[in-house]
């Protein structure tokens, strides 16, 4: 239950929650509170069926009132369906004089040919925000399902098979890390950090990707700070990982302080090197190194607890079969 308890914690509970608390308020205030209001909507908005109908009644008015402004404005509150509407009245006249039909449409043809013709600019307003407000629609349903997407792979990960009472790769590294030994640095004459964690990367663990937050005290954010694969060498599963990457972000900086820990035989290989070296600073793992990164307020000094290479088909000390870092974070 503690393991559970310990992974759990590690998942970002926080930025999930805002999401997903911002995104259900949205709903709930366009669509409950405060919803759009349609008000003096022209008939651009009605179905095909009532606009023709609107137009039969705009043609018999006019037949009373002969006013082309006014039979040119019943015209353009249409949109776009106008003209469809009227070749269907063309075709179908029913109970209207053919006569006076074909009056109207000369009398708009000729008023819309003197003026340069044109749809009401609430029309193409209208186009704008339906597809405005599809974009953001679907843009929503993205960002939904990339969040649940990214949890499901995060317990996948977490726990793979668990149901089946497997013990998985994540759960043994983190039963590691749980073993392992912190340093007390009070003891070596330092203060103590404001934040120290454990962290075990195994063979077999192909998504190793742990984040951690930077808090005070009082509970402010300060920044994060984790490791992940960086590189690996050779094919086939699982991956063998050459090279872990560091990161250390400090909300008061506006870069992000960055080390690759690399394998022996990755340390000493040009390849490698140079598809490495733009991440940041290169360095040899070894046991008990410490590796320490800094940014305007925050340090961050990695110690390499334990490291095992990999035996296989590939150059000795190439892969990592497992190894354990400390990370432990003061303020500058």
């Amino acid at each position: 239950m503690q393991f559970v308890v310990a992974l759990l914690k590690k998942l970002p509970f926080v930025q999930i929650g805002l999401f997903l608390g911002g995104l259900v308020l949205g709903l709930i205030w366009a669509w409950e509170i405060d919803p759009v209001d349609f008000v003096d909507a022209t008939p651009a908005y009605l179905r095909a069926d009532l606009q023709e109908d609107y137009l039969r009644m705009a043609i018999d008015s006019y037949r009373l009132n002969p006013d082309p402004n006014l039979a040119l404005q019943r015209w353009q509150n249409l949109g776009i369906g106008a003209e469809q509407a009227y070749l269907n009245i063309q075709t179908t006249p029913g109970t209207q004089d053919p006569a006076v039909v074909k009056n109207f449409g000369d009398l708009i043809a000729s008023i819309l040919a003197t003026t340069g013709g044109g749809q009401p600019a609430t029309n193409g307003s209208s186009g704008q925000s339906s597809l405005m407000n599809t974009a953001l629609i679907g843009i929503g349903i993205i960002l939904v399902l990339g969040v649940l997407a990214t949890a499901g792979m995060y317990f996948f990960r977490l726990f793979g098979r668990r149901g089946s009472g497997e013990v998985t790769t994540v759960m043994q590294a983190a039963e590691i890390s749980r073993n392992a030994e912190k340093t007390n640095f009070e003891n070596l004459g330092l203060a103590p950090p404001i934040t120290q964690t454990m962290t075990t990367y195994l063979l077999g663990d192909d998504l190793y990707d742990e984040s951690f937050s930077i808090d005070t005290g009082a509970g402010e954010f300060m920044g994060e700070y984790g490791v992940g694969v960086s590189e690996v060498i050779g094919v086939g599963d699982p991956k063998k990982v050459t090279a872990l990457e560091i990161w250390l972000f400090d909300k008061n900086d506006i870069k992000t302080a960055t080390k690759v820990l690399m394998s022996q035989h990755a340390f000493s290989d040009i390849g490698i090197r140079s598809r490495l070296e733009p991440k940041g600073e290169l360095v040899q793992v070894e046991p008990q190194a410490q590796i320490l990164l800094e940014t305007a307020t925050l340090q961050l000094l990695a110690t390499i607890v334990d490291l095992e290479y990999g035996k296989g088909p590939l150059p000795d000390n190439s892969y990592f079969e497992r190894i354990t870092l400390e990370l432990a974070i003061w303020p500058k």
